[in-house]
């Protein structure tokens, strides 16, 4: 169950792969049909829009940078994924990418901030003090620290080692177990 009391003045964020996702073995989603999505995910997408106020997933593919998709394909899978979060009576407000390989020095690229200040930019009532972020990874973790916002890491823990869980404040299975963890909470 959530520590934290959640209405709908917070702010979800979200990675993609790993998160909506499963991950590409030693690759990238390069079309819609890549897509794997997690169990219950768009379940979990439907019951987050009746508790937060802005969804928005922050994602880093830097399968453009290295040539295995262009942009045009990489919002082709966006356009049909949110088609289908509507189709599945959910919510997703917007879908901010980064394209840069690591050694760009992007602001963009997690840990660092860019795609959550561009957020805010477009939706100036998030607040990050009010803000979830849930992802995968280190780099998500970071990225959340860095806003100020609450981390939940889903997935597989074992990556969290080397004091580096001290980037999560909490850690689930998966997205649903997290939002079904807001729901008992308020049930």
């Amino acid at each position: 169950m959530s520590k934290i009391n959640i209405d709908n003045t917070w702010t979800l964020f979200l990675d993609r792969d790993g998160v909506i996702n499963e991950l590409v073995d030693k690759g990238y989603v390069a079309t819609y049909n890549d897509m794997i999505f997690i169990d219950k995910t768009f379940e979990a997408l439907k019951l987050a829009s009746g508790i937060f106020g802005r969804i928005v997933i922050v994602t880093t593919q830097r399968g453009v940078a290295k040539g295995f998709m262009t942009v045009e394909a990489l919002n082709v899978i966006h356009d049909k994924f949110l088609e289908r979060v509507k189709t599945e009576e959910g919510r997703i407000d917007k879908i901010y990418q980064c394209i840069d390989d690591y050694d760009s020095g992007s602001k963009y690229r997690k840990p660092e901030i860019g795609m959550a200040l561009h957020a805010k930019e477009d939706f100036p009532e998030i607040d990050f003090s009010r803000s979830i972020m849930v992802g995968d990874f280190i780099a998500d973790m970071q990225f959340g620290r860095n806003a100020q916002m609450y981390n939940i890491f889903v997935g597989d823990e074992s990556i969290l080692v080397d004091g580096k869980e001290d980037l999560t404040d909490e850690i689930f299975e998966n997205l649903y177990g997290y939002i079904s963890s807001l729901l008992k909470k308020e049930g």
